[in-house]
């Protein structure tokens, strides 16, 4: 059983920078595709971005390309997303989710994730 942890959520000012991590114990993440997601208050939860296992692929959804880049440390085991020029509408608790799928990741389908981390609060406000 892979257990998630988000870090790294804060209250940020708009155009700032963030970085916030996704943890595993239990397992390392080498293993598992890893997406990110955010849900804002009164919307639905949508994917952010993703880094597939065998080839680190990465993608981002429009509204963050440019942005964010998800990346994966196979030494230290987490995966990040380092958010930059960050925009008020960014403001959403921000969770990690893993698959062991070896297909190209995608952010579009939560169902295909397997593990979920409890979340962590990104506020982006003056």
């Amino acid at each position: 059983q892979v257990q998630l942890v988000e870090s790294g959520g804060t209250l940020v000012q708009p155009g700032g920078s963030l970085r916030v991590s996704c943890a595993a114990s239990g397992d390392t993440l080498e293993d598992y595709a890893v997406g990110w997601f955010r849900q804002a208050p009164g919307k639905e939860r949508e994917g952010v971005s993703c880094i597939s296992i065998h080839d680190n692929n990465s993608y981002h959804v429009d509204s963050v390309k440019g942005r964010f880049t998800i990346s994966r440390d196979y030494a230290k085991n987490p995966v990040y997303l380092q958010m930059n020029s960050l925009e008020p509408e960014d403001t959403a608790v921000y969770y990690c989710a893993a698959s062991p799928s070896p297909a190209p990741c995608e952010v579009h389908h939560g169902w295909t994730y397997d593990y979920w981390g409890q979340g962590t609060q990104v506020t982006v406000s003056p």
